[in-house]
């Protein structure tokens, strides 16, 4: 393992490759912000740095995760090839869909949904396979802690670690496949129709990205069930109720999308 020295001479164990990835996402969420307040541009209605800091504070969440996953893994899975290289692929796919936004943003540009010249297509394309590339990612380090027997963990946090991170990949791909495949998240909306405070989810028309956002947090909200399982002492057969209903619910609101209904009328 690399260690760093301290200014008291006691070597310190380098930051993992995941706490930094988490880092740096947050490092570029402030730029973001920092962009938005001396750029009141707008993009299809919407100020032009959104897009960027919302994938910013998505992806310091997500490697922020998967790092706490990878800390309860025993050595030999958290040092094996399969996780570093996930971990590799999964950077790779970051920044090649961060850098793309931040450009496009400066540009005053869509980067999702632009199919306007070969190179936007062709960039779209590549960021739903990155975006293939992460749920997958995600998908094996649940895989990892179901399959560690050493790993430190608890009964239904196991549970909720490895059914949530599966969950989070199986959802995604209905989710965001359907918005890929449709070229949209939203449905017709009239300009300048209500949308939700903060998310910016359409309150007057079928709206995917509701759903899209329960399929993406499968993989904090199960293992939080599953610590909660722990602490009160609840049996972890539970956790499958939990997973099913969270999986029922997900595809109840994106049917509700789908019937052209939107998550909260206004």
């Amino acid at each position: 393992m690399a260690v760093i020295v301290s200014l008291e001479g006691v070597e310190a164990p380098a930051p993992r490759p995941l706490a930094v990835l988490a880092a740096f996402s947050a490092m570029l969420l402030t730029l973001t912000l920092a962009w938005a307040a001396f750029d009141d541009r707008l993009l299809s209605g919407s100020p032009v740095w959104a897009k960027p800091m919302k994938f910013a504070l998505s992806f310091t969440v997500l490697f922020a995760t998967l790092a706490w996953f990878e800390r309860r893994l025993s050595p030999g899975w958290r040092e094996g090839l399969i996780l570093r290289g996930t971990v590799v692929v999964m950077a790779m796919a970051m920044l090649v869909e961060m850098g793309y936004m931040i450009v496009m943003a400066a540009q005053q540009q869509g980067s999702h949904f632009n199919l306007s010249t070969p190179f936007t297509t062709i960039m779209y394309r590549i960021m739903g396979a990155g975006a293939m590339l992460l749920t997958a990612g995600v998908a094996i380090f649940g895989i990892a802690v179901l399959r560690d027997g050493e790993a430190d963990v608890t009964p239904s946090l196991r549970l909720g670690i490895g059914w949530g991170c599966l969950l989070t990949f199986v959802l995604t791909l209905v989710t965001a496949g359907y918005m890929s495949s449709q070229g949209t998240h939203v449905g017709v909306a009239a300009a300048g129709s209500s949308v939700l405070p903060l998310t910016g989810w359409s309150a007057t028309v079928g709206d995917i990205r509701p759903a899209h956002f329960l399929a993406l947090h499968a993989m904090q909200a199960l293992p939080l069930a599953g610590l909660w399982f722990d602490r009160v002492g609840v049996a972890k057969s539970r956790m499958a109720w939990v997973a099913m209903l969270y999986a029922v619910l997900t595809m109840a609101v994106f049917a509700q999308a789908l019937a052209g209904l939107p998550l909260l009328p206004l």
